[in-house]
């Protein structure tokens, strides 16, 4: 599948782009004053009928190729959990060594008068 934008199809990636532009532009238009606040109708109007027309015309048929395509596997999966469990201990030795160091800080206390 050569037409993927991060691992994803270039639908949704178009489909997720327009709806952050168009929450983008909304939280823009909303801290506007006046009939400015309006504006919001059109644009989420506007990001609704893209999606749609996303949505109902796609570029592509929905049944797949008749033939099948390489399959991935990773070969690395028991060394990368294994990584990531001596991270994740390490990590957590670290916030409890450094958690007494927190709470056992010393608080002064102050005088109650000044003569």
């Amino acid at each position: 599948m050569s037409d993927t934008v991060l691992q994803i199809g270039s639908g949704v990636f178009i489909v997720s782009v327009v709806w952050i532009a168009a929450l983008v532009f909304v939280m823009m238009l909303l801290r506007a004053d006046g009939p400015a606040k309006l504006g919001v109708v059109p644009v989420v109007l506007l990001a609704v009928t893209i999606t749609l027309a996303l949505v109902f015309f796609p570029r592509s048929p929905e049944t797949p190729p008749p033939f099948k395509e390489m399959e991935i596997v990773d070969t690395l999966l028991i060394s990368r959990y294994v990584l990531l469990a001596v991270v994740s201990g390490v990590f957590l030795v670290a916030f409890f060594m450094l958690l007494p160091c927190h709470f056992l800080e010393p608080v002064c206390a102050k005088a109650l008068r000044t003569n």
